[in-house]
Formats: structure tokens, sequence, C-alpha cells
């Protein structure tokens, strides 16, 4: 019985992680079609509100459902799931109700300080989207709460579907009738809306039975609204911040880039243009995010059983094992990024334009993959006040510098700033956590050597096969380009593993954490023997 229900526990999780890994794809990759239906302004209008969609998605979909299913989980009867449950969704129906009287209040001082007052109907109409995220988020969370994934990961996916089908049908829609920027944004803004509606429908039956009806007076201990309030604000809080992470610092940039420019005698026009040209960097983080922590991510189970368990050892194994799986993905994907950057970037958006604060702005994927893995180490061990202090002190860099790199550098000096902001958050966390944490987080050389010798044998392998086939495709179109490549990641690709490999870059048990890294190990040590 016992083993039946463990074994639909881990079957559940990694269907939510598939769903999850879906959703978070499409996110990304539904933003190149966007900007090439639209062009640099208009991807600009949609990106200059992204964030506060993205701030949304996050509470509803990572943030708030996380804390929310930790909640129910802590509880001994179903009355009890179902009380906390009704408890959170109170609690959370206020945080959203303030959020939605403040955006659609405050739209115009908001879209004014973005330097477009165009902007104000797109705040107010993404603000709509906040109104279901209490529904989103307790609905998910109380179905993970009791193990039952498969609710979240349908919502999850649907929502992010018929998202996508109506940004790309607007874009479209509005390039054919001549649409102007601001009314194509807002009607691509409303596919949040309507997704979220569809996505709350798909819970209602659970609001009718469960949430929205009373319960007896007598089911059990359960915290005060204070006390949970007290939890919703610093640990709710610090999971929605770090899983938000990036988002944030975009924000910042809708504030100051476009700003910036204009300050340092650039036109408006083209002003917007470039801001929209430095945003294409964003789903191509988005993307390597996705892939650098979602390996690492398969070893929670294994970090949430040491700790129950307080087994020192194999809490400090399955730490390095985090650590050395996320630093290695995400290095990978960085380096292999930058080196195809101007084909990248001509092959997804149409030229080469702002290459070089692309391949700078890359560099996020190692920082905020590192981040993200020392975020779930601390939270394993209910440590919160060190993430949140570095959260702080590097969102507090972004905002004091981002206005005057951009001025001084362009485009170039907003990349910078995220980098020196990640980077002083992932210093922060390290020098706040614990002398024990600290040895767990800490990396050995030897570890980093084989690293570099591995990432550098396939820049070698990529550059020499990009020289090589570029050649043979020179001034080809769009889709030669893309199957060069396609080409070159492989070739990259398998460089990288054959090195690490040989060079025993991750132990066997960490190899077989990665998806096909067990076919993949196997298949390299057929053809060495």
């Amino acid at each position: 019985m016992q083993n039946n229900k463990m074994k639909n526990a881990m079957q559940g999780a990694f269907i939510l992680t598939l769903a999850s890994l879906v959703a978070k794809v499409l996110s990304a990759i539904y933003r190149i079609p966007l900007q090439n239906l639209v062009g640099n302004t208009g991807f600009y209008v949609y990106q200059q509100i992204y964030p506060i969609y993205g701030i949304g998605i996050t509470f509803a979909l990572s943030g708030f459902p996380v804390f929310v299913s930790k909640l129910v989980a802590e509880q001994e009867t179903e009355s009890q799931k179902i009380k906390v449950a009704q408890k959170a969704f109170v609690i959370l129906s206020v945080i959203s109700l303030v959020i939605v009287v403040s955006l659609l209040s405050f739209a115009p001082e908001i879209a004014h300080g973005m330097g477009d007052v165009g902007l104000t109907p797109l705040i107010r109409c993404v603000s709509l989207m906040f109104i279901f995220m209490p529904f989103l988020a307790v609905g998910r969370g109380y179905y993970q709460g009791i193990f039952q994934m498969i609710p979240t990961a349908r919502s999850q996916v649907m929502e992010q579907v018929v998202r996508v089908v109506i940004i790309i049908g607007v874009a479209y829609t509005a390039v054919n009738q001549d649409w102007n920027v601001y009314r194509m944004g807002t009607w691509t803004m409303s596919g949040s809306v309507v997704a979220a509606i569809v996505s709350t429908l798909y819970f209602l039956r659970l609001f009718k039975k469960k949430i929205f009806r009373p319960l007896p007076t007598q089911t059990g201990p359960i915290a005060s609204y204070k006390k949970l309030s007290k939890r919703f604000l610093i640990e709710g809080g610090t999971i929605c911040l770090f899983a938000a992470i990036i988002i944030l610092l975009q924000l910042i940039d809708s504030f100051t880039v476009k700003n910036g420019l204009v300050a340092s005698g650039v036109s408006n026009k083209a002003a917007k243009s470039l801001k929209g040209i430095y945003d294409r960097g964003q789903p191509l983080v988005q993307l390597g995010l996705v892939v650098a922590t979602s390996f690492s991510t398969t070893l929670l189970p294994s970090l949430t059983k040491a700790v129950q368990k307080h087994n020192r050892y194999e809490f400090k194994r399955t730490v390095q094992s985090m650590l050395h799986i996320s630093l290695a993905i995400s290095v990978a994907a960085t380096v292999g990024m930058m080196t195809l950057m101007p084909q990248i970037n001509r092959l997804l958006f149409g030229n080469t334009e702002g290459t070089s604060a692309i391949m700078i702005y890359v560099v996020a994927i190692v920082l905020a993959a590192l981040i993200a893995t020392y975020n779930s180490v601390l939270q394993s061990v209910n440590v919160f006040k060190p993430a949140i202090v570095a959260f702080f002190v590097g969102l507090g860099v972004k905002l004091l510098l981002n206005r005057v790199a951009v001025q001084q550098y362009g485009i170039n000096g907003a990349s910078l700033v995220t980098i020196l902001s990640l980077a002083v958050i992932l210093v922060f966390m390290q020098l706040g956590s614990s002398d024990s944490l600290k040895g767990n987080l800490r990396l050995d050389i030897g570890f980093f050597g084989k690293l570099i010798l591995a990432s550098g044998s396939m820049v070698l392998v990529v550059n020499w096969s990009k020289m090589v086939l570029l050649s043979l495709f020179f001034n080809s179109g769009r889709i030669e380009l893309g199957i060069m490549i396609v080409v070159v990641v492989l070739l990259g690709g398998l460089t990288f593993s054959g090195v690490a490999i040989g060079l025993r870059l991750f132990t066997i048990r960490e190899w077989l954490t990665i998806p096909y890294g067990k076919k993949l190990l196997k298949k390299i040590l057929d053809n060495k023997k």
C-alpha cells in the first residue's frame, strides 16, 4: 500500500515536471514568431508589460502553489487540509485585490515611469489576470498537497496553449489589419486573462465541492490567519521572489532601459526599437534555464529525504550533485549560445542586431541556475534570511546602476548590470549561509578544471564545424542556417558529453540523474571498448 502510494507520487511528480517543462518552453518559444510578426517596436511594447504578467504567472504557477501544497501536506485529516486551503484562498484573495486595484489605479503613473503613456491600457488589461491568481494557486496547491499532480499539469499546459494561440493569432491579425503597436499589445495581453479564466474553470468543481463549502467547527488545530499570513510573507514570498528573479530584473529594465537610451540622446522611436532588440535575449535565457534547472531538480526528492532522515553525508552528496549538474549544463548551454549567437540571432530574429548585448545577457543562465540551486538547498533546511537579504541587495544593484550603465554603454550596459546583479545575489547567498552549509555549497577546483576542458573542447569543435558549414552555406537563407545550427549543436553536445565522460566530470549517479544519461553513458563506454 505504502509502495503504491510512493509510486503514484513519483509518477505524478514526473508528469508535473514534464508539464512544467512544456509550459515553460511554450512561454519562451512563442516570443520568437511574435517578434518576427510585429518587429522590434511591437516586441518592445509587449516586453515592457510582460514582466507584470510574468510575476502574476509565477505567483499562480510555481510560487504560491508550491507553498500551498506544503501547507496542505502538513495537515493530518481531510477536513484540516480543506480548512487550510480555504484560509489560503482568503489570504491570496486579499493580496490579489490589492494588486488589481493598485495596477488599475496607478496604470497611467506606471506607464509614465516606463517613459511611454501609450502602455496604460496594456497595464490595465494584464492586471485583470491577478483576479484569478487565488483560484489557480489554491487549486494547484491543494491537488499537489494530496499528491494528485495531473490536475496541475493539465491546467499549466492548457493555460499556456490558450495564451500562445491567442497571442500569435492577435499578432497575425494586427499585421494584416495594420493595427498600431499599442492596440496589438493590449489584445495580446488579453490572452493572459482568457487563459487564466480557462484554467480557473478547470478547478471550478474543486471549489464548489470543497473550498466554498462550510466545514464543521471542529476540524482540528489550524494555524490562525495571522500565523499563516506571516508564513505566506516569509516562506511563500521567498519561493515567489526566486522563481521570478529574472522577471523582476526585466521589470527594472522596463523602467530604465528605454528612458536611459533617450537620456543618452537616442530618439524616442530608436530607443523603442533598441529596447525591442535588447529583449531578444530574454526567451533565450528562459530556454537555457529550463534545460539547466530541470535536470538538477530531479534530485530534490533525494535532498528532502536526506533532510528528514538527518543524513548529513547523503545531504552533502545530493547538494554537490545538484550543483555539478546545474553548473555543467548551464555552462555548456551558455558557451554554446555565445559561440553561435550571430547565427542564432539571424535565424530567430532575421538579423544580427544586438548580438553583443545578447551574448552578455545569456551569461545569466549560469548565475540564475546556481541561484536556483542554492535557494533549493537553503529552503530544504528552512533557512530563508540569507536568500532574502541577497535578493534585495542584488535588486538594489540593478536599480542603482542600470540607467547609468545604459546611458554610458547602451543596451550592452543593461546586460552587464543584469549579470552583476545576479553575481551579487549568488555571493551574498554564499556569505550569508552558515559554515556547515557553506561547506556543502563549495565546489572543488578539480571539477572547475574538468568543466573548462569540456567546454573549451566543445567551443573548438563548434567553431571549426561552424566555419566549414558557413563556407558551404554562404549567403544562404534561414532554413539552411537552421540546419547548420542543428548540426553544429549536435556535434558540440556530443563533444561536451564525450570529454565529460573521459574526464569523469560527473559521477555515475549524476549521469543516471540526467535524462537519457544512462543511454548516453552506455553508448560512449561501448564505443571505447
